[in-house]
């Protein structure tokens, strides 16, 4: 039996987060006995807090989830990235999964849960269990400069499974996700998705990804640049572009980002694959942007377009550029910081939010069922 996404309803479906609760959270920063604007960042984060959870005393955030969304792309074997092509990614995996990742230590440090989702990884199904690679789509993907990444159908089904994610991480309860991706060649990838959305030539959005040396960047752009050619006859069509050129894995993290948006649940952007998906939702869903945190800008070029389009301003700067969930994941501490600060004052505000009626959501099942 086909898959199939109704697109169109995230448009209705997507609310803007509560400007009643921000306001009100704004007028409790300024009756704390503290200079004006005093708290920095943190009392913006802190308002926006309020705003997406729907009240004007931000809730202590108690179960932030890293969620990582792993695939191969076939563009690797042109030679692009310092990592090896073959048996990169899934060298990557069995390290978040047994602990030694510097992201599966820190969010143990931090208090955060972690999870791994295998989309697109060209390894054997049991290398890693039923539990990380129970949706996975297909072993790796196409060479997006001479061949599609993955069929529609394909694209549909991991888009659907992303928002089957969200849909499961509202219902255990997660109040915050820390996105994030692995991937080897998942930057180039990115680029040519960014590079479409935006207009821009190869070289405007070609990076140095793992660290590649000059003569691998040049072959970073020509693969980005042939990529670009084949994703332009399908700009109009947002599953046919990630078929043409993105994966399964990108179809996943963009169905979960607009999902996750419906469903009232705040994401942290990690780097420039989760802002190229973010762009692709946001051509979707044009509120869903406001659903989102960007963590850090890693000194891809891609990464500075997506955000401008998006207009996301990063929270830090530490220049992470690994990836793999570790730059969102710092920013929960400065999250927490903002949470904290205005969850924890026992006053009332003066002008509290009126309260909100509780509307039901479509679930990703009820949403797939639609003609």
């Amino acid at each position: 039996m086909d898959t199939t996404v109704d697109l169109d309803s995230f448009a209705s479906l997507v609310e803007r987060p509560d400007d009643a609760a921000r306001r009100a959270a704004e007028e409790r920063w300024l009756e704390l006995d503290k200079p004006r604007g005093g708290l920095g960042q943190l009392e913006e984060l802190g308002s926006w807090l309020a705003s997406v959870q729907g009240g004007s005393q931000a809730r202590a955030l108690s179960a932030p989830k890293v969620l990582l969304f792993a695939g191969d792309h076939g563009i690797a074997s042109v030679g692009l990235s310092r990592l090896p092509a073959a048996g990169g990614t899934a060298r990557r995996v069995r390290a978040v999964l047994d602990g030694s990742a510097p992201v599966a230590r820190l969010a143990h440090r931090f208090g955060a849960e972690l999870r791994v989702v295998d989309l697109a990884v060209d390894a054997p199904e049991e290398a890693f269990g039923p539990e990380v690679s129970e949706h996975r789509i297909r072993r790796g993907s196409g060479r997006i400069d001479l061949e599609d990444a993955v069929t529609l159908q394909e694209a549909t089904r991991a888009f659907a499974v992303g928002m089957a994610i969200a849909d499961e991480e509202v219902e255990l309860g997660t109040d915050l996700v820390l996105l994030g991706d692995l991937g080897v060649g998942s930057t180039t990838v990115a680029a040519v998705l960014i590079g479409a959305l935006c207009g821009t030539d190869a070289a405007a959005v070609c990076g140095r990804g793992s660290g590649i040396d000059d003569k691998v960047w040049m072959v970073k752009c020509a693969a980005i640049r042939d990529a670009l050619r084949r994703a332009r006859p399908v700009l109009g069509d947002q599953l046919a572009l990630i078929a043409a050129t993105g994966g399964a894995d990108f179809a996943a993290i963009t169905g979960f980002l607009l999902q996750a948006a419906a469903r009232k649940l705040p994401v942290v952007l990690d780097g420039v694959v989760s802002a190229a998906c973010a762009l692709m939702a946001q051509r979707i869903s044009f509120r869903a942007p406001e659903w989102w945190r960007a963590a850090l800008l890693t000194g891809e070029p891609a990464l500075a377009k997506a955000y401008d389009r998006l207009t996301l301003t990063p929270l830090h700067d530490q220049r992470i550029t690994m990836g793999e969930g570790v730059g969102a994941l710092m920013a929960l501490p400065l999250l927490q910081a903002a949470s904290d600060a205005l969850a924890e004052q026992a006053f009332v505000p003066a002008g509290p939010a009126a309260p909100r009626q509780p509307a039901r959501l479509p679930s990703a099942a009820e949403l797939l069922s639609r003609p």
